[in-house]
């Protein structure tokens, strides 16, 4: 176990954010979460308005590190054009923010900084049956702008000598929140099913993993980008028969491509119809354990009381 830590977490109260306070806490870490309002007395908090431009570069000196989960929800309805545009800004401009006020304070400080920074998949776009990992270059589409965008915003950290850690996850498999959550009321009617033509792959990750990767990014020296996804990516029509397999319940009624455009629009085909078949080859080379590398066990899991939560404390990165 790494020796305690102050970490800043932007995004603190969502689904990902949330289990990871827990998580850290738990070993031992403080946790000061970004709000967007006044901090209040005598917690951890720090106050920013990224929308404004407003932080205070002195507020994160207690920090060693930041985790910057902050951006709004990319499944919260159609993909408008002003909605787009809140999803850029939501990340681009939170991230510059962060990347500007890390670097003046590492300019004049012998104390070392590193900044964890989300990312997504999305990176990729569709990569068909196609294998990537961190080396792939980027894909097309939206989702492949706004996670390039999203990472170059974090990038002059660098060039200030703070540490920097870009995780691009995958889809996080969770009772409580995301895509698992909206799937399991159909899935426990017996209406669940594959999306369009099923064929389109799935990169997952169980919550617990997800929560272990990033505290593992903060603690250790790591640099550079992480696939934050388990070994076993599936195509989408094999994920849709898991689930139906772990919740007893049927599977096999499809979603057709046309229904799923015409609710949804853009975005059914960037987030449903298309996939990427995405290897965390950086994390398994630096011997991290994955508690959920099948997706069968990754599911059961998430079906329990617990969610399928792992101790805090248990050791997830191996001894070569």
């Amino acid at each position: 176990m790494s020796a305690p830590l102050h970490i800043g977490i932007t995004g603190a109260s969502g689904l990902v954010g949330t289990a990871l306070t827990a998580r850290l806490t738990a070993a031992g870490h403080t946790v000061h979460p970004f709000v967007r309002r006044a901090a209040r007395p005598g917690t951890h908090e720090i106050a920013w308005q990224p929308a404004q431009g407003q932080l205070e570069v002195a507020a994160l000196a207690p920090l060693d590190v930041v985790i910057n989960l902050a951006g709004e929800n990319i499944g919260d309805g159609r993909w408008t054009q002003p909605r787009k545009r809140l999803i850029v800004e939501s990340r681009v401009a939170g991230t510059r923010l962060l990347a500007e006020a890390l670097s003046a304070l590492a300019a004049g400080s012998e104390r070392p900084r590193a900044l964890v920074q989300a990312s997504a998949i999305g990176f990729y776009g569709d990569t068909g049956d196609r294998p990537v990992d961190e080396d792939a270059p980027p894909g097309e589409g939206f989702l492949a702008e706004v996670c390039c965008a999203w990472e170059e915003a974090a990038a002059p950290v660098v060039r200030a000598g703070v540490r920097l850690a870009v995780a691009r996850i995958g889809v996080v498999l969770s009772p409580s929140g995301g895509a698992l959550a909206r799937m399991l009321p159909p899935f426990r009617a017996g209406v669940g099913g594959p999306l369009g033509s099923g064929r389109q792959y799935l990169s997952w990750i169980h919550l617990d993993d997800t929560t272990a990767a990033l505290a593992h990014l903060a603690t250790s020296g790591a640099r550079g980008v992480f696939n934050l996804t388990a070994p076993g990516a599936v195509p989408q029509a094999d994920f849709a028969r898991a689930l139906g397999e772990a919740l007893h319940r049927p599977a096999r009624l499809p979603a057709p491509a046309v229904a799923l455009r015409l609710l949804f629009g853009e975005m059914a085909d960037e987030m449903l119809l298309a996939g990427a078949r995405v290897r965390p080859d950086r994390l398994r080379a630096g011997h991290f354990d994955f508690a959920y590398p099948e997706l069968s066990g990754a599911l059961r899991a998430c079906l329990r009381p617990d969610g399928g939560a792992v101790s805090p404390t248990e050791p997830r990165v191996s001894t070569p």
